[in-house]
């Protein structure tokens, strides 16, 4: 059975290498949103003679073709990576103290970006919501 990526890389007309299959398991396993460096590692572990030019350019071409998701989270020097889910739309919380990604949907929040988009005089056709927190600190 082809991975997801893998469909889309044959229907966009992208050759899917082993390579390029070992990196997109990894994105499509992932819950935790991997930079070029932790794709890196994972992919080393399956194929050591996988190198960061390969993981480089495979990352940015399943982002540019949208077979993935690419996020640069402010404060962060690296881009991360996501497997797209069409069906599924979530935002983003970042913890500022250890980058951890939390994803959530909120229906509330998703009707008011729309009521905003309308009260200013737009639909709304796209947009990303990612919030930046600390923990809160628990009394002892």
């Amino acid at each position: 059975m082809l991975s997801k990526i893998e469909a889309m890389c044959l229907k966009k007309g992208i050759r899917f290498t082993g390579s390029r299959k070992i990196i997109a398991q990894i994105i499509i396993e992932s819950n935790d949103h991997p930079d070029v460096d932790v794709v890196l590692q994972r992919a080393n572990k399956i194929n050591p003679k996988i190198g960061i030019a390969t993981v480089y350019r495979t990352l940015k071409l399943f982002a540019d073709n949208d077979i993935i998701a690419k996020h640069d989270f402010a404060g962060e020097e690296k881009s991360r990576y996501e497997d797209v889910n069409d069906d599924e739309h979530h935002d983003h919380l970042i913890d500022i103290k250890t980058g951890k990604v939390v994803e959530f949907y909120n229906e509330e929040i998703e009707h008011l970006k729309e009521k905003i988009a309308k009260d200013l005089g737009y639909n709304l056709v796209d947009h990303r919501l990612e919030l930046y927190a600390s923990p809160i600190k628990k009394d002892d």
